[in-house]
């Protein structure tokens, strides 16, 4: 089928007169997690992976996407024609570099531009003019050959109240009126879908896992508009937003709108968060201001109210993980037969007895052994693995509560565990700590403190090739900008009130996968005359599994620290379990 598929594209190429296609692999909201009318990466290759993109000649294909998925893409790519590259290592050429290197001068390279950044548009084109080739615009080339292809998606869009947020949708539009003043722009076109809902105080159900909806929008000096399906908005919320002063309009007149503004003022955008239609929909003599998107680094600094809120749901969530570890440790002590898959619907369903729960956050990770090397494994029922004898299950999963978002891994034991499992998993536990326990001057990067958590490992010759840390949206989608905590180098500081994953882990190809997840929030330590120094706040109540840990190579200090959590997570939770699970939690939570 995707060969049939990759036959069909190259003929319409052909009759389009490129000589290379380059697909995206995303929506026209450039996001991570797509709707299934623009699952175009795994139309046209079959790599069901959240993260990667194509280029495909006359008569060559590639993908590229990080260590998070070599196996998978390895697996999922055979037989296609089209080869995977992984990206992110130094010997790995970009796609701009491959693609000169298999075309010759004066060759076309077709793009869809609303799928393309207007950030990446500009490197491509810069460099592939060096040598002589074009970048075109061809629009949507995969609708001509998808069958059957999904539709637009259109979701119901709700409201989100104030009570949640802390702060309404009126007093942010103004906190973004005040920040394009100081970036001397009249203007922000908003096209990331978390920023929309989050300014908006709107949520949706258009991508699965993310609480968003298909739209733009406009932020001016005197005017705030929503592109959107407005069928899809109930007419007491209409109301609600026009007596907010927002305008609503349909989705799809963005780019006529665009076109018959006058340009009285310069235009803020994100040129990496915006794609190549809506900046040539703007007027020629329109003056463009560059930066990253203001509600992105906004909404990434939480309120009083939603931290505390989020507090909330992090015990909701520690309720479920600990029914769910207790009813897993009981059938697996009576002998019975546990699937990969059969872990997920059991997670899911004591999550869904939680009060405000509004679904997963994502799919989750439910990884058996050597199933747990594939960093974001994906299980099937009909394929799971029976999680028999002695091994070790990766759990990384999340939830959606009006209260909150949330996103742990824990690898937990069946059976007895090696030396070896023990060992790196002491070391990744290890690298946990550091980063929870460590206290930095203010205006240090996610990439100054990522050392934090692989040291231990390094100190062994063991690394991990996805990032340690990233944002976490509230009741909005699980990974969140603008900062990070990976070696990849970022410019934006750690800041109070922002919220982030610490998830080190090591990957034994074909034997297991360990990684251990807690979410923190970023505050401040002190302030001496020295400035002010920030550090990490742990959210996440859940234990870690004590029996995987191998004491000797831990100081004082952190076996402090796991007792010290372990405590936390003990007098938080057990108050709100029954006697039966109140003596599990205790056991799981004992000092070391």
């Amino acid at each position: 089928m995707i060969k049939t598929r990759l036959e069909q594209l190259r003929a319409l190429m052909q009759r389009k007169g490129i000589q290379a296609f380059y697909i995206n692999g995303s929506d026209p909201h450039l996001s991570e997690y797509l709707p299934d009318r623009w699952q175009t990466r795994a139309f046209i290759s079959g790599f069901t992976g959240s993260y990667g993109w194509l280029a495909i000649t006359a008569n060559d294909a590639a993908l590229w996407t990080d260590s998070r998925y070599f196996l998978q893409a390895g697996e999922q790519l055979k037989g296609t024609g089209i080869r995977m590259m992984k990206a992110r290592l130094p010997e790995t050429p970009d796609v701009t570099t491959w693609l000169i290197s298999k075309l010759p001068e004066h060759s076309k390279v077709g793009i869809n531009p609303e799928c393309v950044s207007f950030s990446l548009y500009k490197k491509m084109k810069q460099v592939f003019s060096q040598h002589q080739v074009e970048i075109t615009e061809t629009g949507d080339l995969l609708n001509e050959i998808w069958e059957n292809r999904p539709p637009f998606p259109s979701g119901e869009i709700y409201g989100f109240e104030q009570k949640y947020t802390g702060e309404s949708r009126k007093s942010k539009i103004a906190r973004i009126r005040k920040e394009l003043q100081m970036k001397g722009a009249g203007m922000q076109i908003i096209t990331a879908l978390d920023d929309i809902a989050w300014t908006f105080n709107l949520r949706g159900n258009d991508i699965e896992y993310n609480p968003v909806f298909s739209s733009y929008a406009i932020i001016g000096q005197e005017n705030a508009i929503l592109f959107a399906n407005t069928e899809s908005i109930s007419a007491t919320l209409k109301t609600e937003l026009e007596n907010d002063g927002i305008s609503l309009h349909e989705y799809a007149s963005v780019f006529s709108s665009l076109k018959g503004m006058k340009a009285f003022y310069p235009v803020y955008i994100d040129p990496d968060r915006t794609n190549c239609r809506i900046i040539s929909s703007l007027p020629s003599s329109c003056k463009i201001v560059e930066g990253i998107s203001i509600p992105c680094y906004l909404k990434a600094q939480k309120n009083e109210v939603e931290i505390g809120n989020i507090r909330k749901a992090m015990i909701s969530d520690g309720i479920a993980l600990t029914e769910f570890w207790y009813w897993f440790e009981d059938n697996i002590n009576k002998g019975k037969i546990i699937t990969e898959y059969d872990v997920t619907v059991q997670l899911s369903n004591f999550r869904k007895k939680q009060k405000n729960y509004k679904g997963d956050s994502f799919f989750p990770v439910s990884a058996y052994n050597r199933n747990g090397a594939i960093v974001h494994f994906h299980v099937e029922k009909e394929d799971a693995l029976a999680i028999t004898g002695n091994g070790l299950l990766l759990l990384d999963s999340g939830a959606h509560y009006l209260i909150g978002t949330t996103d742990i891994t824990r690898t937990i034991l069946a059976g007895e565990p090696t030396d070896r499992q023990k060992n790196d998993f002491t070391l990744v536990l290890k690298g946990l700590i550091a980063l929870s326990e460590t206290v930095f001057p203010e205006g240090t990067c996610g990439c100054h403190l990522d050392i934090l958590a692989r040291k231990a490992l390094w100190k062994h010759g063991l690394n991990y090739g996805h990032g340690t840390g990233h944002g976490v949206g509230f009741f909005l989608n699980v990974h969140e900008g603008p900062m990070e905590i990976r070696q990849g180098f970022n410019s934006q500081p750690m800041q109070t009130g922002q919220v982030l994953s610490n998830e080190p882990g090591i990957y034994r190809e074909n034997e297991y996968g360990i990684r251990i997840e807690n979410i923190m929030v970023c505050v401040e330590k002190e302030n001496t005359g020295f400035g002010k120094f920030l550090g990490f706040e742990t959210l996440t109540l859940f234990p870690i599994d004590t029996r995987m840990i191998e004491t000797r190579l831990l100081s004082e200090e952190e076996i402090q620290w796991i007792n010290s959590y372990h405590q936390q997570v003990y007098d938080r939770l057990a108050p709100l379990l029954p006697v039966s699970l109140k003596a599990f939690l205790r056991e799981k939570t004992k000092a070391i």
